[in-house]
């Protein structure tokens, strides 16, 4: 990815064109240089510390080449009955996760991190959104899964997409499910004053 022409205010240290567009709903500016975080590196304890560690590694990878700058790391996890479902890999994988979760509630965790290294600002957590589905019928799990849209999606499903038809309820934040807490991480921007709030006279 091409390096920006001068030192970036802010970056979003992810591929997610799904975190990038909700930046962009909400009017920011950013730079987007995916971290190269290895998240083997991280030793799973609980899914809420699990996520937030993940998005602190991808946050300081970054920090690390642009200490000047505000760096934004996220990590989303599907978890049910305290197990977690990752990407499936096949077909059969996104059937069982489906299935699994059909007619039950589940919870969709994002961990985040803003950290800005040169002024020693460091500020991660952890929002968890319930998730309740519909009961899916077979045939819907099979159309579902063949329009591949459940592949590269944690949980075998995207809210924002064709799946949004398999979810019955939320309870929480909605951005949480696409894959960024949006209202958190903007809240704590401006409180920073990394961003402000200007109103033009008319």
């Amino acid at each position: 990815m091409k390096e920006p022409s001068h030192r970036p205010k802010l970056i979003l240290a992810s591929k997610s064109p799904r975190r990038s567009y909700l930046l962009e709903q909400a009017g920011l500016e950013f730079f987007i240089i995916p971290s190269s975080f290895n998240e083997d590196s991280v030793t799973f304890s609980s899914p809420e510390t699990y996520a937030r560690k993940l998005a602190e590694g991808k946050a300081r990878d970054i920090s690390d080449k642009y200490p000047d700058s505000w760096v934004i790391g996220a990590d989303t996890i599907v978890v049910i009955h305290n197990t977690v479902l990752g990407k499936p890999e096949s077909s059969d994988e996104a059937r069982r996760m489906l299935k699994s979760l059909s007619g039950r509630t589940h919870q969709v965790l994002t961990g985040y991190c803003i950290y800005c290294k040169e002024k020693n600002r460091f500020f991660s957590e952890t929002i968890i959104t319930d998730v309740l589905f519909k009961e899916l019928s077979d045939e819907e799990i099979e159309w579902y899964i063949h329009t591949g849209e459940p592949f590269d999606k944690a949980g075998a499903y995207a809210i924002q997409g064709l799946g949004t038809f398999l979810v019955k309820r939320i309870n929480g934040s909605y951005t949480n499910v696409v894959g960024l807490p949006v209202c958190e991480i903007v809240e704590f921007l401006i409180k920073q004053g990394v961003i402000g709030l200007n109103i033009e006279s008319p």
